[in-house]
C-alpha cells in the first residue's frame, strides 16, 4: 500500500524512545524511509541507561510500512553527525525531505531549584546536551535540504506560547526549551529563501516509556495513573505528536506554518488526526484553564 510520504526520506534525531520513537513510527506509517539516530543500541547503552534502542525503533518503522534505518550517532560529536550525513548522501543520493531535531537527554541533570543552588556542572551538561546537539545537527545537516531547495525542519521543544511568560522551575531547563522554540522561528529567516520550512513543535503531557513506568501503568491501562495524578487525564501517546509531524510532512502548503510554535493538539484540530484512542487532547487549553486559570474543576474529558 502506498502512503503520502512514499519516496521521501526523513531523519529523526533522538529517536530511541518517547516522542522521537512516536514520530519515527508515524513517518514510517506514511511510507517514508526514516533514519533513526541515538546513542543506545542493542550492543551498548547511553548514560541514560534505559533499555530502548534505535534498532527497536527502526524495526517498528518498518513494521508500520516504511523503512527504518538505525544509525548510532552522538549529536554532541560533530564527526558523528558528519558521518551520518555522508551515509545519507551515499544511500539516498543526498535526498532528505524532513529533519526532526529531537535530541534532549538532559532530564538526569536538571534540578528543580534556584540557579545558585543548582549543580553548575549538571546544568551546563543539560544545556550542552539539549541545545548544542541541535546546533551541531542543524549546522551539519541543513546543507542537504538547502541544496535541494525544499524540505521541512521540525524543532522539538517543550511548551508553546502558553509558556512565553511563565517560568518552568529550572533555569537550565527553561533556557534550553525556550532556545529551541526560538530556533524554529530564527531558522525561518535563513531557510525560507531556500524553499525550506522550519517550525517548532511540542507534545503535551507525553506518555513516554519512562512516564508510564513512573505511573506504574502501560499504554493499555494508562488511565489507571489518573488516581496518582489528576493531570495525567490529559496525557497523550508519543504517536500523537508523530501524527502531527506526518501531517506536516505530507502538507503541500506546509510553509503556512513557517516560523511558528505549534503543538500536537493544535495540529490535530487543523488536520483531523487523533491519538491512538480516537481522542484529540488539547493540553495547552486544558492547562491554561485548569492549572493556570480559574477553572480548577475542569474535566479533562472536555479537552479530548
Amino acid at each position: 500500500m502506498s502512503g503520502p510520504l512514499d519516496g521521501q526520506v526523513a531523519l529523526v534525531t533522538g529517536g530511541t524512545r518517547g516522542a522521537g520513537r512516536g514520530m519515527a513510527v508515524e513517518l514510517g506509517a506514511a511510507g517514508a524511509t526514516v533514519y533513526v539516530t541515538g546513542r543506545t543500541t542493542r550492543e551498548s547503552r547511553s548514560p541514560i541507561g534505559r533499555a530502548e534502542t534505535i534498532e527497536d525503533t527502526a524495526q517498528l518503522v518498518t513494521e508500520a510500512g516504511g523503512l527504518g534505518i538505525a544509525v548510532r550517532c552522538d549529536h554532541m560529536v560533530p564527526d558523528d553527525v558528519a558521518g551520518l550525513v555522508r551515509r545519507i548522501e551515499d544511500e539516498q543520493g543526498g535526498r532528505l525531505d524532513v529533519l526532526v531535531d529531537d535530541t534532549w537527554g538532559g532530564d538526569q541533570w536538571i534540578e528543580w531549584k534556584p540557579l545558585w543552588e543548582h549543580d553548575l556542572d549538571k546544568g551546563l551538561r543539560a544545556l550542552r546536551n539539549g541545545l548544542e546537539t541541535h546546533l551541531i545537527t542543524l549546522h551539519t545537516v541543513l546543507p542537504l535540504l538547502v541544496r535541494r531547495g525544499r524540505g521541512l525542519v521540525v524543532e522539538i521543544t517543550d511548551g508553546d506560547y502558553m509558556f512565553n511568560d511563565r517560568y518552568r522551575g529550572s533555569m537550565f531547563f527553561d533556557v534550553v526549551k525556550v532556545a529551541i522554540t526560538r530556533l524554529g522561528k530564527m531558522l525561518k529567516e535563513e531557510l525560507e529563501p531556500h524553499g525550506v520550512t522550519s517550525l517548532s513543535l511540542t507534545p503535551g503531557f507525553l506518555r513516554s516509556e519512562e512516564m508510564l513506568e513512573h505511573f506504574g501503568v502501560t499504554e493499555e491501562n494508562w488511565r489507571d495513573g489518573i488516581a496518582k495524578d489528576k493531570w495525567f487525564a490529559i496525557a497523550e501517546s508519543p504517536r500523537y505528536i508523530g501524527r502531527a509531524v506526518a501531517a506536516l510532512a505530507a502538507d503541500p502548503d506546509v510553509s503556512r506554518w513557517s516560523g511558528q510554535s505549534l503543538s500536537s493538539g493544535v495540529l490535530a484540530k487543523h488536520y483531523g488526526f487523533t491519538d491512538l484512542d480516537g481522542s484529540q487532547p488539547e493540553v495547552t487549553r486544558f492547562f491554561a484553564d485548569a492549572f493556570f486559570g480559574d477553572k480548577k474543576d475542569a474535566d479533562a474529558a472536555d479537552y479530548r
